[in-house]
């Protein structure tokens, strides 16, 4: 009646097939020893991942960042001697010398654990069973990114609209990165398409029988994303290539047959790799509590993109482009000249999340701004360095004029502007032609 009943759980869940039927064979010893080190490392690597995954676990989560915070930069001074402390942890880039150090640190472990596993546990001839759960552990991990990867780019509020700081920016001035934000955000279409792939990939995922086409579909858009971020120097390389190696570690047990049906033409049945559970209602709960959790955490990544493009889209009364018409550093008023290349010519704010200063020379600083409107301030973050803060208070009336007043960067200022006409760039009114009698190449 059990076996009867499993049977039942398993056709539900898309999970009969030969791979759960086929008797348990021995494991050649190389491919033992991989299993054990994968599962320590892309266990250890994850767990982050995994606390994240459940509600209201934000102090869970801190305190684990917390640990990682205090044993990293002692074994970076105290075991691989690095020349300078480390102090910056995981921002928005996850490629600081804090993140290396980390990952070598989960690597060193893992591999402590698989010569030690290997040793204890060497008459053991095969992992079936943790390898059904080591799978359907990676294939969350990866789902639940892929999806929380591609619900930012459907709703668009990773690569928005290109800013009005970024438009005013000079061609040659903008950095690999930049530049790839700038052509990601100027097509609304591309970038819901290439999130939308993401989507995919991390849905079918999420149905066991579909694992390997959902896997191959990860491997093709991560691969896509890694190069990227390799060929446009974006600071997530290492994450993205742990993502890839996920995806190739799900599909792994497949390629053969893969390479069978596509290569030589040759019948195959794919495998299907869900850890088996004899009582019906531990089948039922794993497969509520799967549902719950990927449900849960789908529906809170689209409603963080949607609420980060809600605030990108805010647009306070002191947008727009000004022209600075006096300009005074300590009290002193500062000529057009330059000879005072600290002088401001331009302030620009398309959002609060992208504020430019331009300066007389040409050149220019980037800051994001923290607003109080009903106070008259606004705190200004340098993006080179988010630990220089500055407030100024600003007066907006009539609308037309703009004066900040305040430190910045050291030095009293005191600025008055006037608004510039929002000017109109050809990138974003371009648009879309089905016909073309000759390239518009500009």
């Amino acid at each position: 009646m059990e076996a009867t009943a499993e049977a039942r759980v398993q056709k539900t869940l898309g999970t009969t097939g030969a791979g759960l039927s086929e008797q348990p064979v021995v494991w050649r010893g190389p491919t033992r020893v991989a299993f054990r080190f994968a599962f320590f490392y892309f266990l250890l690597y994850n767990i982050g991942t995994f606390i994240d995954l459940f509600p209201f676990t934000d102090y869970i989560a801190d305190k684990y960042e917390t640990f990682w915070q205090l044993i990293v930069p002692w074994l970076a001074r105290h075991v691989l001697h690095l020349a300078s402390p480390i102090t910056i942890f995981s921002n928005g880039s996850g490629d600081t010398t804090y993140d290396y150090v980390k990952v070598l640190t989960q690597l060193v472990i893992a591999i402590a654990a698989t010569v030690i596993c290997s040793l204890f546990d060497r008459r053991r001839r095969e992992y079936r069973t943790l390898h059904q759960w080591f799978m359907l552990l990676l294939r969350i991990a990866l789902g639940i990114t892929m999806v929380s990867y591609g619900a930012v780019k459907v709703i668009k509020s990773q690569f928005p609209d290109p800013s009005l700081g970024r438009l005013l920016q000079p061609y040659g001035d903008s950095s690999p990165m930049g530049l790839l934000w700038t052509f990601m955000g100027a097509s609304k279409s591309y970038t819901i398409f290439a999130g939308a792939i993401e989507c995919l990939g991390g849905f079918l995922l999420f149905v066991p029988r579909l694992t390997t086409l959902g896997a191959l579909v990860c491997m093709g858009a991560m691969g896509n994303v890694f190069m990227l971020n390799m060929s446009y120097d974006v600071p997530v390389k290492l994450y993205s290539f742990h993502l890839l190696l996920m995806a190739l570690i799900l599909a792994s047990p497949d390629l053969r047959r893969l390479a069978n049906f596509f290569l030589f033409h040759r019948p195959v049945q794919l495998q299907n790799y869900y850890p088996r559970l004899r009582k019906k209602w531990a089948a039922w709960m794993l497969v509520a509590a799967q549902v719950l959790l990927i449900g849960y955490y789908c529906v809170i990544s689209f409603v963080h993109a949607h609420q980060a493009l809600a605030a990108y889209n805010q647009k306070p009364a002191i947008c727009g482009l000004w022209a600075v018409d006096e300009f005074a550093t300590d009290g002193r008023p500062v000529p057009v000249s330059l000879n005072a290349p600290d002088r401001w010519r331009q302030f620009a704010m398309g959002s609060a999340f992208d504020v430019f200063v331009i300066l007389i020379d040409g050149n220019r600083q980037r800051y994001r701004s923290q607003l109080d409107t009903p106070a008259n301030k606004i705190t200004l973050i340098r993006r080179d360095d988010p630990t220089k803060t500055s407030q100024l208070k600003f007066t907006n009336a009539p609308t037309d004029q703009l004066t900040l007043n305040g430190t910045l960067d050291g030095r009293q200022l005191s600025v008055k502007m006037h608004r510039l006409p929002n000017p109109v760039f050809l990138l974003n009114t371009r648009g879309f032609h089905w016909i073309n009698e000759f390239p518009y190449n500009r």
